[in-house]
């Protein structure tokens, strides 16, 4: 049997870790740029910023975050099918999605969006 673990634990230098890890190449540069330079948190606000608006723009909705999600992915009537929905675990998988959507909407992007730091 091939032992793998050597190579996942190698760093790649020229490899940047958006890259190595497949995320999805059309974030805006700033979630990058923020990413790059050690702000995580802010490069994570800006991704589901960016999900919100793209979701929109690829179902037509008009509504945004949480209430967003839970229509466009609804798996009795979706707007953005991920599966063909034909087997249950395809049904699921849209409807794991649709969750997955909806609470980061919920969790990172809405309160971080309304929030402010007064103590700064």
């Amino acid at each position: 049997m091939a032992d793998f673990s050597a190579h996942e634990s190698e760093p790649q230098p020229d490899i940047h870790p958006f890259d190595s890890r497949n995320i999805h190449p059309d974030f805006p540069r700033k979630v990058r740029r923020l990413f790059d330079d050690g702000y995580f948190a802010e490069a994570t606000f800006e991704a589901f910023k960016w999900v919100d608006k793209e979701v929109r723009r690829l179902s037509g909705s008009h509504k945004f975050g949480h209430a967003m999600m839970m229509d466009v992915f609804n798996e009795n009537n979706a707007a953005l099918a991920l599966t063909p929905m034909i087997e249950q675990s395809e049904i699921d998988e849209q409807l794991g999605y649709r969750f997955i959507f909806a609470g980061s909407q919920s969790a990172i992007r809405n309160p971080r969006g309304h929030d402010t730091d007064l103590d700064e």
